[in-house]
C-alpha cells in the first residue's frame, strides 16, 4: 500500500487518532534521524531495529519526511517509560522477534537488511499483534500532538496538511478549498490548556 494511500486514511481529522490497517510501502530509502538524543527505555540495539521498523511503514519520499524525521520511534521509547509502560515486554520480545527473522533470511540484524528485505520481513508478520500495536504506535508518534515526544518539527502535521490547533476558526478557514497556514503549535502552547499540562507519558 503505497503513502499516499495512508495519508488519506489518516487525514487532518485524525491527526490524533491511530490506524491499524495500513501496510509498509516499499519503494522508499530508510534515513537515519541526524541526532540521537538519551533513550528512556530501549537500548540502542532495539531502538535501532525499532527506528529501521517505523522508516519502513511511514518511509521517507518525494511527498516528504516520514516517521523517522517525526520521531515516531523517540515517541515510543519515551512513551515506554509512561503511558505504554505494560507494553515494555512486548517491544522487547517484539523487537528482538524481528531480528530473529532477519538474520534467519539474511544473517543480519533487520536494521541492517535493505529495504525490500525489511518489507519482506514485516510483511510476513503483518497479521500478529506484535505488528498492529507497533504500528498504531508509529501513527500516533507520527501524526500526535509533539507535546508527548513524536511528531518533531510538526513533520507529521505538515505531511497531511494539518495546520495545528486553533482557539477561533474564521468563516474562509472553513472554506473546503481554504489553504490555512500551520500554526506550528502544540495545544499546550496555549494558555487555556497550558496549565493543565498532562505529565510526559501520559
Amino acid at each position: 500500500m503505497k503513502r499516499r494511500t495512508l495519508l488519506r486514511r489518516a487525514g487532518a481529522a485524525s491527526a490524533f487518532v491511530a490506524l491499524s490497517d495500513v501496510l509498509p510501502a516499499a519503494d522508499a530509502q530508510t534515513r537515519r534521524a541526524p541526532a540521537r538524543e538519551p533513550l528512556e527505555t530501549l537500548t540502542q540495539d532495539e531502538f535501532d531495529t525499532l527506528e529501521a521498523i517505523v522508516a519502513r511503514l511511514i518511509p521517507t519520499d518525494a511527498n516528504g519526511p516520514g516517521a523517522v524525521e517525526a520521531g515516531a520511534a523517540r515517541y515510543i521509547d519515551r512513551a515506554l517509560a509512561g503511558a505504554l509502560a505494560s507494553f515494555r515486554d512486548t517491544y522487547r520480545n517484539g523487537l528482538a522477534d524481528m531480528n530473529v527473522l532477519a538474520r534467519a533470511k539474511k544473517v543480519v540484524p533487520f536494521a541492517q537488511l535493505s529495504a525490500a528485505d525489511q518489507d519482506a520481513v514485516l510483511t510476513s508478520v503483518e497479521s500478529a499483534p506484535f505488528f498492529a500495536l507497533l504500528l498504531a504506535h508509529t501513527v500516533q508518534g507520527t501524526f500526535g500532538d509533539p507535546f508527548y515526544g513524536g511528531n518533531r518539527n510538526f513533520a507529521g502535521w505538515d505531511l497531511i496538511g494539518y495546520p495545528g490547533v486553533r482557539l477561533a476558526v474564521t468563516a474562509e478557514q472553513q472554506n473546503l478549498d481554504a489553504k490555512t497556514a500551520p500554526t506550528h503549535m502544540s495545544a499546550y502552547d496555549y494558555t487555556l490548556f497550558s496549565s493543565r499540562k498532562p505529565a510526559h507519558g501520559h
